[in-house]
């Protein structure tokens, strides 16, 4: 990593009150899209309806000349092309990613970064092979204690030019679920998702989920770079060291009933019979439950929640509610709850907008006959 004098745009601040959305985060909102809330129809994600973030450029990265090389403290440094990952035992996925951004445009203040406000998810059938045995066969040396996943997309962060490179503790890189990916919906890795070849780590928000893969490296010693030890960090003051970012935290999302105000994305629907229907997940644990409030938050029903599937422990469950629609002006809300608490109805406000999963607001207006 090179540091580089940072401009102002380019060091980290929070937005002055009533300050607006900059050009500067537009220009990030262009590049990096959300899922379009009515794609909570699909059990899994188009992937041109996944969500995407891409921190610095879309690579150009020829498969046919790359390779991964898996090195540091193990015994037995290895390099492998595309080929060859093809030839070992491949497994099919089903899970879910959420950036760990999602939700930060709608804190006040508001931290400047890319302005995700609910859609940065999806959930996809990702095809790749285990991590675990390709690190087995390095031959980890004792006292090994972080894996550092690099990327091939480089740039400038806060005044710190660096390949996109986040560290793992060992136990984590070493659970069967984690996969080096080469494959999305049955088709090879689109550019934007990280062909040829990404990290997978089930559970995890998306920064874990390195794209464009090109170096493993097991470490003796906690991994110190840059998006471990200063970006996605929960730290309320800038001085802190703060805690990192890990593990998905609940959530619930209402698939928008009725249609839309072009500009406002207001809901309007007749009144009558409603099922109100949605999906709900979390890293950390099983969801436990799914309440829905049609007053805006001050009562809350329980919702139907689809049972877990054993076959896809990493991916969302759909959820129902029946509701009559009656002419006026509503708000919907949606929370999940796992077996370590709900989802909170007032922000819990963090310097870099991270881990934001109050719950979804939606107001409707139900016309009259």
């Amino acid at each position: 990593m090179t540091a580089t004098e940072p401009t102002y745009r380019g060091r980290a601040r929070i937005a002055e009150p009533g300050e607006g959305i900059g050009l500067d985060e537009l220009a990030l909102a262009t590049r990096n899209h959300g899922m379009p809330l009515e794609a909570l129809r699909y059990d899994v994600t188009p992937p041109g309806l996944h969500y995407v973030l891409t921190h610095y450029d879309i690579p150009a990265v020829d498969p046919a000349t790359w390779s991964l090389q898996i090195g540091g403290a193990v015994d037995r440094p290895l390099r492998l092309t595309l080929e060859d990952l093809h030839r070992r035992p491949s497994v099919t996925s089903r899970v879910l990613l959420e950036c760990a951004g999602n939700g930060r445009a709608r804190y006040e203040p508001r931290p400047v970064s890319q302005p995700w406000l609910l859609e940065a998810v999806g959930t996809a059938e990702w095809t790749g092979t285990p991590l675990a045995p390709l690190l087995e066969e390095a031959g980890i040396a004792d006292g090994a204690v972080d894996v550092v996943f690099t990327g091939a997309d480089h740039g400038v962060e806060r005044g710190v030019e660096q390949d996109y490179a986040r560290g793992l503790p060992l136990a984590e890189a070493m659970r069967p679920e984690v996969l080096l990916v080469w494959a999305m919906n049955g088709m090879p890795l689109p550019p934007q998702h990280g062909a040829p070849l990404r990290l997978l780590v089930p559970g995890w928000y998306g920064m874990a989920h390195v794209k464009w893969l090109t170096r493993v490296e097991v470490l003796d010693r906690p991994f110190d770079g840059f998006q471990n030890a200063t970006a996605y960090r929960l730290k309320v003051e800038a001085g802190d060291a703060g805690e990192p970012v890990t593990r998905i935290a609940p959530r619930a999302l209402l698939t928008p009933p009725g249609w839309p105000d072009f500009m406002t994305r207001e809901r309007f629907l007749r009144p009558g019979p409603v099922t109100l229907t949605g999906r709900a997940w979390s890293g950390r644990a099983p969801v436990t439950s799914v309440e829905v409030s049609t007053d805006g938050g001050a009562t809350w029903s329980a919702a139907e929640l689809a049972p877990a599937d054993p076959a896809h422990p990493f991916a969302w469950r759909a959820w129902s509610f029946p509701w009559t629609a009656e002419p006026g002006t509503w708000e919907l809300l949606a929370r999940a709850t796992d077996a370590e608490g709900s989802q909170p109805t007032e922000p819990v406000w963090n310097r870099q907008g991270m881990a934001n999963n109050l719950v979804q607001r939606v107001p409707v207006t139900v016309l009259a006959d």
